[in-house]
């Protein structure tokens, strides 16, 4: 097969031969691997099914067609399914938008051009059920369901990928991801992962307990990292970027609906670098409702232009009695602003609305050690991701050994871990 790119906005004439279209009629992928001397189209729904595996080479470039609603193109893995997708820092997977010659072809900011790719497993949610339908595929696909009972549940690996310019919206604010996890197991490898321009959340979790590393979400339409249906993994190394077009850094609710069902949502985030709209007029960079908590440590916020929200449902286990029973908390972190202050606002959920900024989240921040600093430097003007300082005397401990102990608060030491297989670090920073 042969695809002439003729996109606007161009910086080369790149011709990609030898594309292989890969369909689904219910078979699935089969047990394959998908070799990096080859270019794959992806048309339409395509799962890897239960019992299947799908491996992906390094190096390996993944297109879907840029059909929106029902024609929406998305890679799924089932419940059972598995994926093996190891890239490296050198030789990344990319999936992106068909047409995309990678040299420019598709503008950086593009959202919305494709799917995305959904990862279902049978670690625990919290639907009465213990199981539910994915959001952005067809509730008509039973291949779509999610959920389960095994905490280390197994479904692949994902290492050094890159989705880039994702997130259709299939009808009806059922919109695509541009990384979704549901109901996947702690036993499933998440590193090194890069979602840039998509039009929905860049990563959200469904519930499940799989831990990630190194993850960057820029450029995308909705919330940076959006947390649901009791997720409880852990998370560490998070660079989130959100701009004018975007909604939040941090979403965390322990369900899709206002109800107090168990498993709670419980991420344990260490390590986050987040920074926030730089105009005024903007979202809550991190907020908490509909039951959701968590522990934040060890991390840099910049640019909360509302600051921090917690709401209160008016019912025993909702966000604001997470945050009084502490088990949500936001723990030795940095935080800068333009006046050197953080809102901390109480978010009445019954009446859709801000109430004023509460005293008693402000003076427990304070109590919990976070500080104003800039070692971003942003003072200066310039978005700049790597701290000008690293050591700090007043971190949180390390709460499992899972996580890597370093000296510094925020997702970068002196190293950016984007650099090289990352469109974020090619292209530079955004500018707004």
């Amino acid at each position: 097969m042969l695809i002439l790119l003729l996109a606007g906005c161009r910086r080369s004439d790149y011709i990609i031969v030898q594309s292989e279209t890969i369909t689904d009629l219910g078979g699935g992928t089969g047990t394959t691997t998908w070799t990096n001397d080859r270019s794959y189209l992806i048309d339409g729904f395509v799962f890897v099914n239960d019992g299947q595996t799908l491996t992906i080479e390094a190096g390996t470039v993944i297109r879907a067609t840029s059909g929106q609603g029902s024609l929406s193109s998305a890679l799924i893995v089932a419940r059972g399914g598995h994926i093996i997708a190891e890239g490296t820092s050198a030789e990344p997977i990319i999936f992106t938008v068909e047409g995309d010659d990678l040299e420019g072809s598709v503008p950086v900011d593009a959202r919305g051009l494709w799917g995305g790719l959904i990862v279902l497993g049978q670690a625990p949610i919290n639907p009465d059920a213990g199981e539910d339908m994915i959001e952005g595929i067809p509730l008509s696909e039973p291949r779509g369901v999610y959920g389960g009972f095994d905490e280390d549940d197994n479904s692949g690996i994902l290492r050094y990928i890159s989705i880039r310019h994702g997130g259709t919206n299939i009808g009806e604010g059922n919109e695509i991801n541009g990384l979704t996890l549901g109901g996947v197991g702690r036993q499933t490898i998440v590193e090194n992962i890069e979602v840039i321009a998509n039009a929905d959340d860049g990563v959200e979790f469904f519930g499940g307990t799989v831990n990630c590393r190194n993850i960057v979400v820029s450029y995308c339409g909705d919330d940076a990292f959006d947390i649901d249906q009791g997720y409880r993994g852990k998370c560490q190394f998070l660079l989130g970027i959100t701009s004018s077009y975007s909604d939040k850094g941090i979403e965390c609710s322990g369900g899709l609906q206002p109800l107090q069902l168990l498993p709670d949502a419980f991420p344990h985030f260490y390590n986050v670098t987040l920074i926030g709209d730089r105009t005024p007029g903007g979202k809550p960079l991190i907020d908490f409702y509909s039951f959701g908590a968590g522990h934040i440590r060890n991390s840099y916020f910049a640019y909360p232009d509302k600051g921090i929200a917690v709401s209160h449902a008016g019912t025993d286990g909702d966000a604001w009695s997470m945050f009084q029973n502490g088990a949500l908390t936001l723990k030795h972190n940095e935080f800068f602003t333009a006046d050197g202050m953080l809102d901390m606002y109480c978010y009445n959920e019954l009446n859709d609305a801000f109430l004023t900024e509460d005293a008693i989240l402000a003076d427990s921040l304070a109590t919990w050690k976070n500080t104003y600093s800039d070692p971003l430097n942003l003072s200066s003007g310039n978005l700049n991701i790597l701290p000008e300082y690293t050591q700090f005397d007043d971190l949180a401990p390390f709460s499992s050994d899972w996580y890597e102990v370093v000296s510094y608060k925020g997702a970068f030491g002196s190293e950016n871990w984007t650099e090289g297989w990352t469109l974020l670090d090619k292209e530079g920073l955004p500018e707004e």
